[in-house]
Order: C-alpha cells, then sequence, then structure tokens
C-alpha cells in the first residue's frame, strides 16, 4: 500500500501551481519531482493531479513518501517526554545523562530507542531522524523529524538559521558585559581527540549570550546559538573564562550538580507549512533547580 504525506495549502500559498508548491514550499528538487511525477506520486485533495494545477487555499497536496522499512535503532521501551508534536516533527525533553542516538558500544538506553518503542506502539514504522544534537549531560529541547521530507525541510530551516535554540547555563564567575557575543573559530583539540579548541584554524562559530542573574562566584547565563559547532557553548564560556559549573572536560567538576550545568531552555521554529511561529520551551531538570538554590538564585520572571 503506498504511503502519502498531506500538506495543507495556506492562504499566502495560494494561485500557486502544484509544480511551485512542491518546489518552494515543500523544497522538493526538479529530480524528485520528475520522478514523483512518473509514479503518479501527486495528488490534490486525493484526485491525481498535474504539474500546472492551480492550488486553492484549504487545498490538500499528497505526495508519495518513500517507505521506511526499520526504525535504524532496536525500539527499547522506556518513559520520553514529548513536548510538542505535530504531522511533521517531535520536540522532546532529552533529560541529563542520556544518549540522544546510539553511538560507539552504546546500542541501548537512548532517546531515540524509547522514541522507536513509541512509534512501534502506535503502529509507525518511522526511521528515527534526530534533527541535531546534545551532548549526554547536556538536558532539554531536541527535535526528531517524523519522515525524510519533514527531516529536509528542517535541515533547511537550520541551514537558513530559523530555528532558533536557547540554552542556560549556571557558570563559574561573571562575563565581562552583561550581555555580548563571542565569535571565536573552533576546531579539533591539539592533544584530546575527544575535546575542541578555539584555534585560528576552526571552523566559524557564533555565540550570542546575556546574563540572567549575575553573582560573584557564579551566574546564570542565556545563550542562543548563530552555528551549531560541537561542544560549541562549552568551549566558548571557557574561552571567555567562565567556564560552565560542572563541566569536568572544559572546567572542573562540581558539588553543585553531577554534569555540566547546561540545559536547553527552548527551541524556536516556523510551521513547515503555516509557517506560524513555533515556541517549546523545556522545564529545568530537578539537578539544575537544586545547584540554583544552593547559590541562592532565584529564577527569573
Amino acid at each position: 500500500m503506498k504511503s502519502y504525506q498531506s500538506y495543507i495549502v495556506q492562504t499566502d500559498q495560494s494561485d500557486m501551481t502544484v509544480e511551485t508548491y512542491l518546489k518552494q514550499v515543500l523544497q522538493i528538487s526538479g529530480r524528485k519531482i520528475q520522478k514523483l511525477t512518473r509514479q503518479k506520486g501527486v495528488k490534490v485533495n486525493n484526485k491525481p493531479s498535474f504539474l500546472g494545477k492551480k492550488l486553492l487555499p484549504g487545498d490538500t497536496v499528497h505526495i508519495l513518501s518513500e517507505k521506511d522499512v526499520d526504525y535504524g535503532v532496536v525500539p527499547q521501551h522506556g518513559l520520553i517526554d514529548i513536548l510538542y508534536e505535530d504531522d511533521h516533527l517531535f520536540v522532546l525533553n532529552k533529560p541529563p545523562h542520556q544518549l540522544v542516538h546510539p553511538a560507539g558500544r552504546t546500542t541501548e538506553g537512548t532517546l531515540a530507542n524509547f522514541l522507536a518503542w513509541q512509534l512501534k506502539e502506535r503502529g509507525i514504522v518511522s526511521t528515527i531522524r534526530p534533527l541535531h544534537r546534545l551532548d549526554r549531560d547536556t538536558s532539554g529541547c531536541i527535535i526528531f523529524a517524523k519522515n525524510a521530507q519533514s527531516q529536509a525541510l528542517l535541515e533547511a530551516q537550520l541551514k537558513a538559521n530559523r530555528i532558533k535554540r536557547t540554552y542556560w547555563a549556571l557558570v563559574k564567575g561573571v562575563p565581562p558585559q552583561s550581555a555580548g557575543t563571542i565569535r571565536a573559530p573552533i576546531g579539533p583539540h591539539p592533544t584530546h581527540p575527544n575535546r575542541r579548541a578555539v584555534t585560528p584554524q576552526g571552523e566559524e562559530a557564533i555565540t550570542h549570550y546575556h546574563v540572567l542573574v549575575p553573582g560573584s562566584a557564579v551566574s546564570l547565563l542565556e545563550l542562543s546559538l548563530e552555528t551549531g559547532r560541537t561542544h560549541q557553548i562549552r568551549v566558548h564560556l571557557a574561552h571567555l573564562g567562565c567556564p560552565i559549573i560542572g563541566d569536568a572536560m572544559y572546567g572542573v567538576r562540581s558539588p553543585l550538580i553531577g554534569r555540566q550545568a547546561l540545559h536547553a531552555k527552548a527551541v524556536h521554529l516556523q510551521h513547515l507549512i503555516s509557517k506560524a511561529d513555533i515556541t517549546v520551551q523545556a522545564p529545568l531538570p530537578p539537578d539544575f533547580r537544586k545547584a540554583l538554590t544552593l547559590v541562592n538564585i532565584s529564577l527569573p520572571e
């Protein structure tokens, strides 16, 4: 049985031809459109359509999808916290101390394993597609695409910097300014293969920050990424002289928290079809809240 992805035409997309809609809205290449045409894989309102047909608001465009045959990971029973879900994506709340996806010798117990189980329980076979990464010990928002087409559209948003990620970090000391931008290229560490470092030969890396709650010994910062380099926030804050509390790799361990105190507080993106703004927030986990209490930092209103 053929499987289709469905998309509802919005008011500002009316009067487009089917071909224009496929190219501009769904970001489908000309080559793939030709393939879909040969397969009779484009319908409008459940009826076969030609590429020159004009679309009206409320029309439903159906695109033949390549059916996934497995999850890409072993489904495993476990709890997941779904912060947001629509026809195209999930935003999950990743707990600390958990990998996003199997890596190295770790094949189970990851967020991807648990999401695969959730889909299996729904009777859905779909490859698990994380859009970006969070370090094992970083908590908070992470996006998963539901299918290959949604992944392509989300990756286009990410590349165009239309997906914004907001982080909270508890850091040593206080930055020299209440708000600023760290522009420092990041590349492999010269002596530690698992680490990254600020180096002139590295890739461009840009992190924006502002101080939410300053303190003489510890401060709470809000950060956003303009680029997405490995360990970017951790490396940049250490470079600034304000390493993240508990970050053993780029600072020192701390009795306040058993990991780096970094939390992906929110993601901001556009709905893939309506283009409506979507903001999803993840609550602070208990260990982060406890660390704030121990240093007498009250959460901002």
